[in-house]
């Protein structure tokens, strides 16, 4: 299951809004995009058994993802433009996008999933960032485990954890305001001071522009049973 090493001439992007946001090493070794591109780099490669791998080369450290098994749900994490001066980033993401557990072969999809997250994270966010967690519409069944939960933040290079300027929680359901109080004794007291909860749409427009946001069907609907129309 490992991928070959030659780069294919093309990127399999994760989502039309993350399109002109990640660094791309298309048609160049990992040391010469390295070199070219600073920071980090990613590139897309084909395994001798059809599947389609991504390399995320940060610095000196690479990370291999699966492409191919976490296909359905690169779209749970989105660029919502910039907010503020500077290179205030806006990431969503949308957890009615997360694999059921019920799935075959969850743990693996789901650690994939969570390298494809930390190496896209660490691409795209220059300076400071809003994280937008849209929980609206998604299953008890979608929910991850607490330890994938610890293993994100932990895993998170510092930087990430402290650019962040706020996690803004939309539509937060009872289970998951429990879920994030059971992490609490795993994450910093910073951290928690930056957590947010927000009612409806509304509220996140107030807060953010939205014309750059891909707001999923599902926690638009939710939001016009909950507030009407005029909860966006």
């Amino acid at each position: 299951e490992t991928p070959s090493e030659d780069v294919e001439n093309r990127l399999i992007l994760p989502h039309p809004s993350l399109l002109d946001e990640l660094p791309r090493a298309e048609g160049l070794g990992a040391s010469e995009a390295a070199e070219r591109l600073g920071r980090g780099c990613m590139w897309d490669v084909a395994g001798e058994d059809g599947r389609h791998w991504r390399v995320f080369r940060i610095g000196p450290r690479e990370q291999r993802v699966d492409m191919t098994v976490i296909e359905p749900y690169k779209k749970v994490l989105s660029h919502g433009g910039y907010h503020g001066d500077g290179l205030n980033a806006v990431i969503l993401f949308a957890s009615c996008y997360l694999p059921r557990s019920s799935i075959p072969n969850y743990t693996y999809v789901m650690e994939h999933l969570f390298r494809y997250m930390v190496g896209t994270l660490e691409l795209l966010v220059a300076e400071n960032y809003l994280l937008v967690h849209l929980s609206g519409g998604t299953s008890r069944a979608q929910v991850p485990p607490l330890s994938w939960i610890r293993q994100c933040y932990r895993t998170l290079d510092r930087r990430l954890r402290k650019n962040l300027r706020a996690l803004v929680v939309v539509h937060a359901t009872w289970y998951v305001k429990a879920f994030l109080a059971l992490l609490r004794p795993f994450i910093s007291s910073k951290f928690t001071r930056k957590i947010r909860f927000l009612d409806s749409l509304g509220e996140l427009a107030q807060l953010i522009s939205l014309d750059q946001v891909h707001i999923p069907e599902a926690v638009r609907q939710l939001d016009r049973d909950l507030h009407g129309s005029g909860g966006t």
